[in-house]
C-alpha cells in the first residue's frame, strides 16, 4: 500500500494525499463546509500521519478538486450514541486503531465546480477498495440528513431516514450513500451540534465488506 497513486482515468488521478496537497484540501474543504467547521492545516497533517492510507483525493490536470479522511476504529468500543467529534478524535485520527476491525469514514468534499463527474462515487469506490485490501468488516459513517430540517416538522428523524431509504422522499447525502450500497443502521442525535440543517442529527450508515 505504499504506492500513491490508485487509478487514472479521462484525466482524473485517484491518490492518497500527500503533505503538499493541505493547503489546496484545506481550501476545498472551507468551500465545501465553511471555516466553522472546516478541519484545518493541522487537521490534515495529523490525519496524514495517523493514517496515510485512508487520506485519498481526486487530481485534475494538478489542482485537488475531491477529497475523503477515513481512520479504523474497533465499533464495538463505541456508543452508537457517538458524536463526530468522538469518532474523528475532534479531526485528528489520534484515535486510529491499525488493529482495528472497522473502516470510519469521517469526511468526502468535492470542489463546487466540479459536482457533475461523480467524484464523490469515485471516492467512496476507493474508500471500499481500501476495506477490502485491509480486511476490514464494513465501513462505517455518520451521515448528514440535510433535507430533514423541511420535514422535521412531519417525521422524526428515523421516520424521516427510512421514507428516504423507502425512496418515499429525497436527501442529496442520505440517497446517495443508498446508491453506494450503505445499508441504515440507525440515526445519531447530537452527531454534529452547529449541524442545523440536519437538526443535528446523522445517519448511522454501515456497507459490509462482501470479503468478510
Amino acid at each position: 500500500m505504499t504506492e500513491s497513486i490508485l487509478s487514472k482515468s479521462e484525466g482524473l488521478m485517484i491518490r492518497r494525499i500527500q503533505p503538499e496537497d493541505f493547503d489546496q484540501i484545506v481550501e476545498l474543504a472551507v468551500m465545501g463546509f465553511g471555516e466553522k467547521v472546516a478541519f484545518e492545516h493541522k487537521h490534515y497533517i495529523s490525519q496524514q500521519k495517523q493514517f496515510p492510507e485512508g487520506q485519498i483525493c481526486i487530481e485534475e490536470n494538478g489542482k485537488v478538486i475531491a477529497s475523503s479522511s477515513s481512520l479504523i476504529v474497533n465499533f464495538d468500543d463505541y456508543p452508537d450514541q457517538h458524536s463526530y467529534k468522538m469518532i474523528c478524535d475532534e479531526g485528528y485520527i489520534r484515535n486510529h486503531n491499525p488493529n482495528g476491525t472497522h473502516l470510519y469514514g469521517i469526511e468526502v468534499v468535492v470542489h463546487p465546480d466540479h459536482r457533475q463527474k461523480k467524484l464523490a462515487q469515485s471516492l467512496y469506490a476507493a474508500r471500499r477498495e481500501l476495506c477490502k485490501e485491509l480486511g476490514m468488516k464494513s465501513i462505517m459513517i455518520g451521515g448528514r440528513m440535510p433535507y430533514y430540517h423541511k420535514y422535521a416538522d412531519q417525521y422524526s428523524a428515523l421516520d424521516y431516514a427510512n421514507e428516504v431509504i423507502k425512496d418515499n422522499l429525497y436527501d442529496p447525502v442520505l440517497t446517495f450513500q443508498k446508491k453506494n450500497g450503505f445499508v441504515l443502521k440507525d440515526v445519531i442525535h447530537n452527531y454534529i451540534p452547529d449541524d442545523y440543517e440536519s437538526k443535528t442529527y446523522a445517519t448511522l450508515m454501515e456497507w459490509k465488506n462482501p470479503e468478510r
